[in-house]
């Protein structure tokens, strides 16, 4: 992995239904939208460039058409990530954290955001080490 990708990463701001967070930063609007949906913790995941790999935004928009497909019987809210110029479509998963990896794994993604009523929003690596110098 590029040893730039995980600062990228926390930089990045998170948004899902108009609420943005950011990592290591407590939400109090994110907090709202959890216990309005009636949860205590989401994870924002994509399909979009696994691995952190460009890829051609019509074969995102296919991948994440499947990743959607495999969480359908989950609640979800529409989400997205940002950071600088770049953007991606990402999904706010209102389910346990550990299906979520699981399935970011299938899809090649290097990590997820988990969002927690009360806490801090935390980036969570997958099944990579990130260069501890960041």
């Amino acid at each position: 992995m590029n040893p730039k990708l995980p600062r990228a990463y926390r930089s990045t701001r998170y948004a899902a239904e108009g609420v943005a967070v950011f990592v290591g930063r407590r939400s109090v609007a994110m907090d709202a939208l959890l216990r309005r949906s009636g949860v205590r913790v989401g994870v924002f995941v994509t399909a979009w460039n696994p691995m952190s790999r460009r890829m051609p935004d019509g074969w995102n928009v296919r991948r994440q058409r499947a990743l959607l497909e495999r969480l359908r019987r989950l609640a979800l809210l529409s989400g997205e990530g940002f950071w600088r110029g770049w953007q991606e479509a990402h999904v706010l998963v209102l389910a346990d954290p550990a299906r979520v990896r699981h399935l970011a794994r299938t899809f090649r993604q290097a990590a997820v955001m988990v969002v927690r009523v009360g806490r801090a929003a935390g980036l969570e690596f997958i099944g990579i080490k990130p260069s501890t110098g960041c």
